[in-house]
């Protein structure tokens, strides 16, 4: 018997632990960790995915906020010679700190839901030091960062992450694979950066204003939306029809109009 008292989820953490096992090996499955490799899970709540993470013979880092969390971690895998704790916010943690021996991370974890975005963010900004990344995500969530133009959930987040990353949509996971069982359904997403990008921009700065500009009003055209950016003849410079809504325009387009904008500024200083 466990000489913990049971872990009741935190609303504030926005944590629902898996506890199914099918769900848990497929995910072991999609990840497969291998000795010699460095994996980095956040918010390992009590341990699902840790215990087969760790039985891989790959180094295993954890980043766990929930103070109450750590003494459960550290009973079950402090014995670990490859396991190390991490007690704090994944969102202000320097993962490019782990990485001292040159071999990349493979990050893990069940985000709550959140800081999902924020969190994929803080980590896009070190992706130099990341292979890969497997994240249970709201399935609306994955489905807006797996969407091409042209699509329902196609939108700012699928963009910037697509810009950084390849997005794979693996599969869906039912409310009953955790408890308490969230009132979503869920998805297993894997964001692989890119070793080079496909499409540069000039300024990534100025592609993140482009895009929020579009889609700030997404049922309005680009001659409209990125009227105080680009006029109507720049964007059609760039081989877009003015009179486009912005949900059809690809990650190329928006990298184009982003590298105009960022040539006008230029020739004004």
């Amino acid at each position: 018997m466990s000489q913990f008292a049971p872990h009741r989820a935190r609303k504030r953490f926005g944590q629902n632990f898996l506890h199914d096992p099918g769900v848990i090996n497929r995910i072991h499955r999609a990840i497969a960790p291998r000795a010699g490799q460095h994996l980095v899970e956040i918010g390992p709540g009590q341990g699902a995915l840790t215990e087969g993470l760790v039985d891989s013979g790959a180094r295993l880092d954890v980043v766990e906020l929930d103070h109450d969390l750590h003494p459960i971690l550290q009973a079950r895998f402090g014995h670990q010679p490859l396991f190390q704790l991490h007690k704090g916010d994944a969102l202000k943690f320097d993962f490019s700190q782990l990485t001292a021996d040159g071999v990349k991370l493979r990050v893990v974890g069940n985000l709550p839901y959140n800081i999902s975005t924020p969190l994929m963010f803080h980590l896009l900004s070190q992706s130099e030091c990341i292979a890969d990344m497997h994240f249970m995500l709201q399935k609306e969530v994955v489905q807006r960062l797996a969407a091409g133009a042209g699509m329902n959930h196609y939108g700012r987040l699928g963009i910037m992450v697509q810009y950084h990353c390849q997005v794979e949509h693996l599969f869906d996971v039912g409310p009953g694979a955790f408890s308490p069982a969230p009132k979503v359904d869920s998805a297993i997403v894997r964001l692989t950066p890119h070793t080079q990008l496909p499409h540069p921009a000039d300024d990534p700065k100025l592609l993140e204003l482009v895009v929020r500009e579009a889609f700030n009003q997404r049922r309005k055209t680009l001659r409209n939306t990125l009227k105080p950016l680009l006029d109507a003849d720049s964007i059609a410079e760039e081989g877009l029809d003015p009179t486009t809504r912005p949900e059809q325009v690809d990650l190329a387009g928006f990298v184009r109009l982003a590298n105009r904008l960022a040539r006008q500024q230029k020739d004004l200083t």
